[in-house]
């Protein structure tokens, strides 16, 4: 979490501390234009061309429906460069340490990640292709992920150690707080001086803006615009509680609902923008941690389909939706009118969108949501077939709080293993 910003004055300017010999009145000599990319990056002799990073920002741009003008999309291929680096780093520390991830794998992987398209491996080929990107930009990212995850398990993972005190004390306090309001938040933190307060207070009156209309999700503005240690996994503050955060943060999150966006929020030093995730209160049963049995129908529209023939064919859907008595008739109302029938019985309220959760929790067994959807993806509705109850918030094990500590530390010894690669590693750009 970004707090208060640490300065001291010098003349009228205000200087950060640091280790670094900065002076307070300096000349640039040359001329660096950021927003200007190189097509070609070789790190240590891997080349990433222009063509690997347009293929990966066009998945992305996709997948998140993103509608960006020229700007925004320079600034995502200079962020989809940084990350090709990072995997190929990555890839290259892994086969330094004999580990390897065979073809077989990578297929095994391809088809999961198909299906969570809701596509056959050889359909999710043709998609890709179509949005222009490709398989290979696809088996590239899987086999990082892999590698690293790989990576982390045998060189990492073996040398972490949490003792049995570190648990007890976490426990003691998770007791204390039984009932307590918990956050899972996102921030976007931006520095201000006086000088330049209502600048950037506007610059983040139009993120907001541009969020709303939904040109991009939150995380895609964390990682572009913020400047916490966070913007690198997208602005995510994790669990938070009011008392962890700096008091006009609290204030407004107190305040907030699901899935909702605040500030600019004027902290010291700066302003920040904050997102909703979830909340939560410890140690508490909450009805949107029930398991739901449901039925997922859908019907999906032609290709070229105008909004207004998309209005007209999702009331026609809907009324479809108001004849289904329970799940024992899903089959056959989606077979009237050529839907898609999808089962889902390890999915909890929480996991759904925000708008979703508000009306599955007072949803009855047998009863089906509002349709919703839209004219690219189609329409659905999910039918309630089952819900299992929580019996009421209690203390995870000692294993479970084991396993949380040692997947933090885990992950902050691989961001530690990650910038001293970036430090050694010689990279040309061309």
């Amino acid at each position: 979490m970004t707090g208060a910003v640490i300065a001291q004055t010098v003349g009228d300017r205000a200087v950060p501390e640091t280790n670094l010999d900065l002076p307070t009145n300096l000349t640039i000599f040359g001329k660096l234009d950021p927003n200007v990319r190189k097509p070609t990056a070789i790190v240590n002799d891997t080349v990433i061309t222009g063509t690997d990073v347009d293929q990966r920002v066009a998945l992305i741009v996709s997948a998140n429906q993103l509608q960006l003008d020229a700007k925004d999309l320079e600034q995502l291929k200079l962020q989809m460069l940084r990350q090709l680096i990072d995997e190929t780093l990555q890839i290259q520390e892994a086969k330094a340490h004999e580990i390897t991830i065979t073809t077989p794998e990578i297929d095994q992987a391809f088809d999961r990640v198909a299906k969570n398209f809701g596509r056959e491996p050889a359909d999710f080929r043709a998609y890709l292709r179509t949005i222009g990107s490709s398989d290979r930009s696809m088996r590239r990212q899987i086999q990082g992920e892999l590698a690293w995850q790989r990576y982390l398990r045998r060189r990492v993972e073996p040398i972490i150690n949490v003792g049995d005190e570190e648990v007890a004390g976490i426990l003691k306090r998770l007791e204390e707080a039984k009932g307590t309001e918990e956050y899972h938040l996102r921030e976007i933190y931006m520095s201000a001086t006086a000088d330049i307060a209502p600048a950037v207070f506007s610059k983040g009156r139009g993120l907001i803006q541009e969020m709303q209309t939904g040109k991009a999700p939150f995380e895609y503005y964390a990682r572009t615009f913020s400047e916490a240690t966070t913007k690198g996994v997208g602005g995510d503050l994790g669990w938070v509680r009011g008392a962890q955060l700096p008091t006009e943060l609290a204030t407004a999150s107190a305040d907030m609902q699901v899935g909702q966006i605040a500030g600019p929020i004027e902290v010291p030093g700066g302003f920040s923008i904050l997102y909703m995730v979830d909340k939560r209160k410890v140690l508490t049963a909450d009805p949107r941690d029930a398991k739901l049995n449901l039925k997922q129908m859908t019907l999906r529209f032609p290709p070229g389909t105008t909004e207004a023939q998309a209005s007209v064919r999702a009331a026609d859907f809907a009324k479809v939706v108001q004849g289904i008595n329970g799940c024992g008739g899903v089959a056959k109302a989606a077979a009237g009118i050529g839907a898609e029938v999808v089962d889902n019985d390890q999915i909890t309220i929480r996991d759904l969108p925000g708008p979703l959760q508000e009306i599955m929790v007072k949803l009855q067994v047998g009863q089906a949501s509002p349709p919703f959807g839209s004219a690219t993806d189609g329409v659905r509705t999910l039918v309630l077939c089952g819900r299992d109850d929580v019996a009421g918030g209690s203390l995870p094990t000692a294993e479970q709080v084991q396993g949380q500590l040692e997947q933090q530390r885990v992950n902050l010894r691989a961001q530690q293993i990650l910038r001293d690669l970036r430090r050694d590693a010689i990279i040309e750009y061309r």
